[in-house]
């Protein structure tokens, strides 16, 4: 390879990425149970890695994930870093308001490219959930919280089969239009390869700007750390991903864990992209919740 051709994947790339973690909520919801101690202690070791972002809870109905239903709790006890921004998953006012009592700096919001999807993770349709945010939205914009919108199964459904880019780009663009700061495109199932991510992405960002749209794949076939290398050299600058490879999805069958943080921040150095995350931290953080939960 001449150096111009170097050159030329050097200038393509970010010169820094956002890392979003998911591990604390994306990640344990797959778990069975996971102590409360266990949570703050996890959440406490990231804010010390140099990470800026961290998903923390969700505050949803305990019925559906009883995992999460410490969420008030968690965030009750953990210690706060100054430059760090604490979300949670809201999908409706009830939990928006005790998001905002339990003083989360961030929200996130969810809906889904496929309708079978859609109804069996949040029993309405597409066009229902987006009804339902705006009044979230709202509500958040008066408390000054920013919202995120997650997109699942850009990629495949596993009820739907394959998912139309055109119709991802739509829905991203809906989602932006009605108020999310940045919309998370996510390969629930972990199908994706660089070239369907490419084809994907191409559509997305040829109506949304690169600077509102996020990046989260699953491990499932150990396409992971090829998809974002391809979504890097599109100009994509935020990544999800989740400690240990933490995660699944519960209304995705066969889908494997997020993408290891580790990895990811890796793959980053290797590039010569900032992520401002201490390796070496993130791993031993990695290598202590392995051994918590067995």
């Amino acid at each position: 390879m001449d150096s111009s051709h170097t050159q030329s994947i050097v200038s393509a790339l970010p010169k820094s990425v956002k890392i979003v973690e998911v591990g604390p909520r994306d990640g344990l919801q797959n778990e069975k149970t996971v102590p409360l101690d266990v949570k703050v202690e996890l959440i406490n070791r990231l804010s010390q890695t140099g990470l800026r972002h961290i998903e923390s809870g969700a505050f949803v109905s305990a019925n559906k994930i009883p995992q999460m239903a410490d969420s008030e709790q968690v965030f009750q006890y953990i210690q706060r870093a100054a430059n760090v921004s604490y979300s949670a998953l809201t999908p409706n006012i009830k939990g928006l308001e005790q998001a905002i009592q339990s003083q989360v700096d961030e929200v996130a919001v969810f809906s889904s490219v496929s309708e079978s999807f859609c109804q069996r993770n949040i029993n309405c349709s597409i066009t229902e959930s987006l009804n339902r945010f705006k009044p979230v939205i709202a509500l958040a914009r008066e408390h000054n919280i920013r919202v995120r919108g997650y997109l699942s199964c850009v990629i495949d459904c596993p009820y739907d089969g394959a998912t139309n880019p055109k119709h991802v780009a739509s829905l991203a663009k809906q989602m932006l239009d009605i108020g999310c700061y940045e919309i998370s495109l996510g390969d629930t199932i972990g199908t994706g390869t660089p070239l369907r991510v490419a084809t994907m992405l191409e559509a997305v960002l040829a109506q949304c700007p690169k600077e509102s749209i996020a990046v989260h794949f699953h491990d499932t076939y150990g396409q992971a750390i090829a998809n974002i290398y391809q979504a890097l050299l599109m100009g994509i600058s935020t990544i999800d991903s989740s400690v240990a490879g933490l995660g699944g999805c519960p209304y995705a069958k066969g889908a494997s864990g997020n993408v290891a943080t580790e990895e990811v921040v890796y793959l980053c150095h290797g590039l010569g992209i900032e992520t401002g995350v201490n390796l070496e931290k993130i791993v031993e953080v990695g290598r202590a919740l392995r051994k918590n939960l067995n």
